[in-house]
């Protein structure tokens, strides 16, 4: 018995002794301040080293490289340390004895140091991270999935089996990180049922607040972008949730970030002033080239000209110190910006040049592109990408890649097509999206135009090439069934090809997918329409059915794309008053969280349509609120910035003209008269003949009067007075609008008896409106909302208005002098009497 005992003593002091040198390899590495560090401890135990060990040693390797800045980074020589290669080989051996945890954390760690997906090792580590799967914590599978994403095995059975454990799991799942990180990484396989109950439990999870709040949302928005998926009520909570995270960011964060939302959508104007403030505050402190690129290509967009110059005399010092790719992506912010800065353009494209044969064809197209927007001159390095493109397209089999190229091509200043582009294109339109048919033809059009040799007869390669689209684009047009997938390709659908050809037959099938349309897919069906300005009755009942039926699921700031068809193509549906009063009623409440101009775009719908909602307009033309419009159109581009103060006048005129009751200013002269150049003196050749034949039937060219700007300056393009016994009254001299520098009202129900007073007793004012084909439906004599409130304005002015449509003035039976000048004597004096 006491033999038995002194054994017990001597092997549990062995146990002891064992345990305490273990502890004492894990108590190093756990207080080891360097990589050095920890290379000695593993070079002072290597017959010690456990599993643990390992695993110890090389997270804690990548957790000093992670806490580096990038530009100071040293993985390389992390990985050529000859006590490194010595934890690879234990790893090795040891994986069957690591926990769960361990496995997948060193799988992580070993990728995050840039081992090649191929590595034994690696594959030895996911074989068996697989074998245990259905047991591994959700933390550890969380990042498995991770690594399996980064190794470009997103859509691989093994992903396929994470999605369905997350699946069964999901109601168990209180962590915003793993579900967050879960989003990512598993919905490419997953169900709309599966993708709906993730979106769900996250937007449960983030209203949570923890450290890795920030994060979670924005891997939410990297779901939300990767699906396709323009879920604004999540996208604004992820918004709240990074604005309060913006004064702790770095300028990475913030550069992934504002990729983003660029490729969202989203324009929240508080956001962009944080990220312009937090990025202002880096500039100073962002000297290496990695991440001052990054600074550039997130602040230029939104900094004041001063900020640009600090940033681009910055960028043209650290020209030659930026890598390949960094250097591209600032030409394309400098071609964003619409820069001049010819200088720094040159240096770059210096830079460009030297790394050209680095460069994928994607890269090559972006150069291409930017360099050309930017007016940039070397014809030599233009031959250089030319011949890169050429021998990209030669090559490649994939369409899409094909279809790029190609397009690229067309924008240079060759003259024709080579026979080779014109072979890879026929062979690879079969296989085309309907979107990369439409680039094709878009490029098409392009070469036709250039191309000096081009004749329009039935044996052109070009012809020949357009027959093969439309044959490829209609069989997909016959053979779609799903609404959602057409609509997505159907995005940015634009050229001559598509409208003459394709879009009848477009509509077609949407009308055939009629009840398909529900809430979520409006916006969408809603912008193509107005894209089109092709008008569908039926289609358009449905809009507005579905729109009342479900409008309490509507995201407010989605009303603007569902009114705009209905607005642009003067429509009314069924039940008119109900679908805009449901449609006023939803965004009503929330006017003060929309983006200002997009409450603008929105009055302006209104405006056309004929609805004048008295909160919506009075929260508009008020200081505090063109205060922030004017801030928030800094961050537009010089187009977008143009339109929407074009449709803030228009807005202007037609509520003074409308609604005299709600007293607001006219304030727009001043921005007419030094924005839009509104006397011309240029008449088209129809005009002409118009303005000519209307001398004829009036008695002189001294009756009539062209290009006349009325109060509220609307332009006619002639204008005559007729007495009381229809005789034409000739003008004795030009007039001109009188501008008022106080902003008053230039017009109000006593204006128009002022305007009467001038004129003779029972005289009337005509005004001749030449209609062409922008004001009627592609498809139809039904006029467009511009040419009707155009008309109705006029007539509040005092004017009688009389319209000649271009297809009645162009038709066979106008084809003499004689006819013409009949026409119009009808149209004036038997539609007066």
């Amino acid at each position: 018995m006491f033999r038995l005992r002194g054994v017990s003593s001597r092997f549990q002091r062995l146990i002891h002794m064992g345990s305490v040198n273990r502890d004492q390899v894990l108590q190093q590495l756990q207080v080891c301040s360097a990589e050095e560090h920890v290379f000695d401890v593993v070079g002072k135990n290597k017959a010690e080293l456990t599993a643990d060990h390992v695993g110890m040693a090389v997270n804690t390797l990548w957790r000093f490289q992670r806490d580096k800045p990038i530009f100071l980074r040293t993985v390389e020589l992390i990985k050529n340390h000859p006590q490194f290669l010595t934890l690879q080989v234990l790893a090795e051996k040891k994986i069957a004895l690591m926990d769960d945890i361990m496995l997948v954390d060193l799988l992580y760690s070993f990728l995050r140091l840039n081992f090649d997906f191929h590595d034994p090792l690696i594959q030895q580590l996911v074989s068996e991270a697989w074998r245990r799967l259905d047991k591994l914590p959700m933390t550890s599978l969380s990042k498995f999935t991770v690594c399996l994403h980064d190794m470009d095995l997103a859509h691989s059975p093994l992903i396929g089996r994470i999605t369905n454990i997350v699946d069964q799991n999901l109601s168990s799942i209180d962590d915003g990180r793993i579900l967050s990180t879960f989003l990512t990484t598993v919905t490419s396989l997953g169900s709309p049922r599966f993708r709906d109950a993730l979106l769900s439990k996250v937007d449960h999870l983030l209203d949570k607040k923890d450290r890795s709040q920030a994060s979670n949302a924005r891997r939410v928005m990297q779901f939300l972008h990767n699906i396709k998926y323009n879920h604004r009520p999540l996208l604004e909570k992820c918004k709240r949730i990074l604005l309060c995270h913006i004064p702790t960011m770095d300028v990475d964060q913030i550069s992934m970030l504002m990729g983003l939302f660029r490729s969202l959508r989203l324009h929240h104007i508080d956001f962009k002033l944080a990220v312009k403030q937090r990025l202002t505050e880096k500039i100073d402190s962002s000297v290496d080239p990695a991440t001052f690129a990054r600074l550039f290509i997130s602040l230029a967009p939104l900094a004041s000209p001063e900020t640009r110059g600090r940033l681009e005399g910055t960028a043209y010092i650290l020209a030659d110190d930026f890598d390949a790719l960094q250097v591209v992506d600032i030409v394309e912010t400098l071609q964003e910006i619409q820069s001049r800065n010819f200088t720094l353009i040159n240096k770059l494209a210096s830079v460009i040049q030297r790394n050209l044969d680095t460069y994928r064809p994607v890269k090559v197209c972006r150069i291409t592109r930017a360099l050309l927007m930017l007016h940039y001159k070397n014809p030599k390095l233009f031959t250089k990408l030319r011949n890169l493109l050429l021998g990209f397209l030669e090559r490649s089999f994939l369409p899409g890649e094909v279809t790029m190229l190609n397009h690229c091509l067309s924008l240079l200043p060759c003259r024709r097509l080579q026979e080779g582009v014109i072979s890879r294109l026929n062979a690879v339109v079969p296989q085309c999206r309907f979107r990369d048919l439409i680039s094709i033809a878009l490029a098409l059009e392009e070469w036709m135009r250039k191309d000096p040799l081009y004749h329009h007869s039935t044996s052109s390669e070009y012809v020949l090439l357009l027959q093969a689209l439309t044959s490829c684009s209609l069989q997909r047009l016959q053979r779609a069934d799903r609404l959602n997938l057409l609509l997505e390709e159907l995005k940015y659908v634009s050229g001559q090809w598509f409208k003459e050809v394709i879009l009848e037959e477009t509509m077609a099938t949407l009308h055939r997918m009629i009840d398909q349309i529900d809430w979520m897919n409006l916006p969408a069906l809603s912008r193509f329409i107005t894209k089109t300005i092709w008008l569908c009755p039926p289609l358009m009942d449905r809009i507005a059915s579905v729109a009342i039926k479900d409008i309490e699921k509507i995201h407010p700031s989605a009303i603007y794309d569902i009114l705009r068809p209905f607005s642009t193509l003067k429509y009314d549906p069924k039940g008119a008053e109900g679908f805009y009063d449901a449609c006023i009623k939803r965004f009503t409440p929330h006017i003060s969280s929309l983006d200002c101009h997009r409450l603008v775009l929105l009055a302006s719908v209104l405006a056309v349509a004929g609805y004048f909602p008295e909160e919506l307009v009075r929260h508009i033309f008020n200081i505090d609120f063109l205060g922030k419009l004017e801030a928030e159109l800094e961050f537009f581009p010089a187009s977008s910035n143009r339109r929407i103060q074009q449709r803030l006048m228009e807005l202007n005129r037609a509520v003074s003209l409308e609604c005299p009751e709600f007293q607001v200013p006219w304030f727009h002269h001043r921005y007419y008269w030094d924005t839009l150049s509104p006397r011309t003196a240029f008449l088209s050749p129809v005009h002409q003949q118009i303005h000519t034949m209307l001398g004829e039937v009036l008695g002189g060219v001294n009756c009539v009067r062209a290009a006349e700007v009325t109060h509220y300056f609307y332009t006619l393009e002639f204008e005559f007075i007729l007495d009381k016994h229809l005789k034409p009254l000739p003008f004795s001299k030009p007039s001109f609008v009188q501008i008022s520098d106080e902003g008053e009202n230039l017009w109000s129900p006593s204006s128009l008896e002022k305007s009467r007073k001038e004129l003779p007793p029972g005289a009337q004012r005509v005004c001749i409106d030449f209609l062409d084909s922008k004001s009627f439906c592609k498809n139809s004599q039904h006029m467009t909302g511009v040419a009707v409130i155009r008309r109705r304005h006029l007539e509040i002015l005092g004017y009688r208005v009389v319209q000649i449509p271009h297809f009645e003035w162009n038709s066979m039976e106008l084809s003499t002098q004689d006819a013409w000048k009949e026409y119009l004597r009808k149209k004036i004096f038997l539609s007066a009497s």
